[in-house]
């Protein structure tokens, strides 16, 4: 059963984006997929932040009912589904990669800071990464495979 999503309160950009992403799982769902590659809900799961199952699920069928992840079934195993970004949310790419360099300049612990070779190119053109990165994942691939 798909979720009904409430009407927006304002037209405003922000106020857009914030009611789709408006916490921290929503976007965590959406860089696992890009950065690491994960697809079910089992491997969602297995974040370092802990999702609870409740949460997850609910994030997962949010995103899904606003156009931002497809479900479909898994091609091995038909008793789970796989998730992946439609269009609308490949586009929130850029987004995460500047929240990414964002993070690298101001967190002396960032994971981005850690992959050097991953921070350079993210520094230096975040713009071409951006493209870069979304054909990838639009090719099913993401920033580091596991």
């Amino acid at each position: 059963m798909a979720t009904r999503k409430k009407p927006s309160r304002s037209h405003c950009p922000v106020n857009y984006g914030l009611e789709i992403f408006g916490d921290k799982w929503s976007l965590l769902i959406v860089r696992d997929i890009v950065f690491t590659g994960k697809k079910t809900y089992g491997e969602f799961l297995k974040s370092d932040e802990g999702f609870a199952t409740n949460v997850l699920a609910s994030r997962l069928a949010s995103l899904e009912s606003v156009g931002i992840l497809e479900k479909t079934p898994h091609p091995e195993d038909k008793r789970k589904d796989c998730y992946q970004l439609t269009e609308k949310g490949i586009d929130v790419i850029p987004v995460l990669l500047e929240i990414a360099a964002w993070s690298a300049k101001y967190d002396a612990k960032s994971e981005a800071r850690r992959q050097k070779e991953f921070a350079t190119r993210l520094m230096k053109d975040t713009k071409k990464m951006s493209e870069q990165v979304k054909e990838l994942v639009r090719n099913g691939g993401s920033i580091f495979p596991s």
